[in-house]
């Protein structure tokens, strides 16, 4: 939310999500943390439009522990919806969100734009309408999850994308191996984004653990992301026929380069080095299985 007031990327969404922070933080974190929500934000919208593109929206997403994404509203703007969205997080998490649009009309209209068919199902814990989907799950019980997005009109047959951002990690390597072989043997035609932490091993990784550790916050699944190369395993070993793997500062070396010297000159920043290093224990993996040689 911060990120997009100070000009970083547009959502006019966001808002109705998130209230604006009263403090600023420390300039160093600041440009150091928002220069990489920008490179992720658009690192990922670009996967996620190629597979788009690629499937002329004749596809589905389901976006993995969703929180309060605005992803679905941002593509019905530029006409990019596939054919169904759904999201998926805790039932707690996912209560909030469909707060929220039942009670802002700016999120509720798109939704009803959208609709179309039989009634719109909606009540605290799940929405469900033929475009666009919550569903409220842990992902860590992949039958139960698959069992809850088929009754919200999953189709196994459709090509599907799968985005889980900062997911992944917070779940013990066995439960994150268990849902990537689900998503790998369930669709034929599929494509899976990973947005996380890497080269976690190193005296920088160790001190980001201990800080998150501070704050409670444990990173069951952190031993997966030692390298790119065991972001890439982990995809392949568990059904993928293609993996790769970049870390975020060759992500933000290959955006529009007019519009990172914009950002750049939005916040001053001299600690480059503290920079780089961050934006290297951060990756976007992808993996694919194509039977369609899409």
């Amino acid at each position: 939310r911060f990120a997009v007031s100070v000009g970083y990327w547009k959502d006019p969404y966001i808002q109705y999500f998130v209230r604006q922070a009263k403090e600023r933080k420390a300039p160093e974190i600041n440009r150091g943390k928002l220069a990489r929500y920008y490179a992720r934000v658009h690192g990922v919208s670009y996967l996620i439009k190629a597979f788009l593109k690629k499937t002329e929206c004749n596809c589905q997403i389901v976006n993995l522990g969703a929180g309060m994404d605005t992803l679905f509203w941002r593509l019905k703007d530029e006409n990019l919806l596939p054919r169904k969205y759904f999201e998926v997080d805790f039932p707690m998490i996912v209560a909030r969100k469909i707060h929220n649009i039942k009670s802002k009309p700016p999120l509720s209209k798109p939704i009803m734009e959208s609709h179309s068919g039989d009634s719109l199902l909606i009540d605290s814990h799940s929405l469900d309408s033929s475009r666009y989907s919550i569903v409220g799950a842990d992902l860590r019980f992949s039958s139960d999850l698959e069992e809850k997005l088929k009754k919200h009109n999953l189709d196994i047959h459709l090509p599907t994308l799968l985005v889980a951002e900062c997911v992944l990690v917070y779940m013990t390597p066995q439960q994150s191996a268990n849902l990537l072989k689900w998503a790998a043997s369930t669709f034929p035609v599929a494509m899976f984004i990973n947005y996380e932490q890497v080269n976690m091993t190193d005296r920088f990784g160790q001190i980001m653990i201990e800080n998150l550790q501070r704050r409670q916050c444990n990173l069951a699944g952190v031993e997966v992301c030692r390298s790119l190369d065991s972001q890439r395993e982990r995809l392949l070993l568990n059904g993928w026929e293609t993996a790769r793997a970049i870390d975020m500062m060759k992500v933000y070396s290959f955006l529009p380069q007019a519009d990172v010297k914009r950002i750049e000159g939005l916040e001053f920043l001299d600690e480059k080095e503290l920079f780089e290093q961050l934006m290297q224990h951060y990756c976007i993996c992808w993996a694919s299985k194509d039977s369609s040689n899409l």
